[in-house]
C-alpha cells in the first residue's frame, strides 16, 4: 500500500465514512476511491487534492501529511539527463531486484542515503601563519 493510498484510507475512517460517501462528496466514482485506496491508481491530480482538503476541513499539519505522502507514492522516477552512468546501471539493478528485496535490504539502501549528510567533506581549516620574529627579537 503505498503512503497515499494508507492516508486516504486512515482519514476515511477517522471520520468514518464509507467510499460511495467520500465519493458522492468528492464528485468521483466510488470505484475511483477504491482504487486509490488500494494503490491500483496512482497518487490522484490537484483538483482531487483541493476537493480532499476543502470537504475533510484538514488542517495545515494534515495538509503537509497529505502532500508528503503524494510526493512518496509517485512510481515514476526521472532522471537528469547529465546524471552519471553509474547512477543508470544502479537503478536498473534495484528495478531487477525491487520486487525481491528483503526488508533489510531496504533498511540498508535508507541508512545509506541517510549518510549523505556525513558523507559531505567539512570545509578545510584556515591555514594558521606564525608571524615571524624579528632578527632583535630572536637574538636576545
Amino acid at each position: 500500500m503505498s503512503p497515499f493510498s494508507h492516508f486516504l484510507h486512515e482519514l476515511r475512517l477517522q471520520h468514518q465514512i464509507r467510499q460511495s460517501e467520500l465519493a458522492e462528496l468528492l464528485g468521483y466514482e466510488q470505484s475511483y476511491i477504491s482504487a486509490l485506496e488500494v494503490g491500483i491508481k496512482g497518487p490522484p491530480n490537484d483538483e482531487f487534492v483541493r476537493k480532499l482538503i476543502t470537504t475533510m476541513a484538514l488542517a495545515p499539519s494534515a495538509q503537509l501529511e497529505l502532500r508528503e505522502a503524494i510526493a512518496a507514492s509517485d512510481r515514476k522516477l526521472a532522471l537528469a539527463a547529465d546524471s552519471p552512468q553509474s547512477v543508470y546501471w544502479m537503478l536498473k539493478r534495484l528495478r531487477d531486484q525491487l520486487d525481491n528485496l528483503h526488508p533489510l535490504q531496504v533498511k540498508m539502501i535508507q541508512d545509506a542515503l541517510a549518510m549523505r549528510s556525513s558523507l559531505v567533506e567539512p570545509s578545510p581549516e584556515p591555514v594558521r601563519r606564525l608571524k615571524r620574529r624579528r632578527r632583535e627579537e630572536a637574538t636576545m
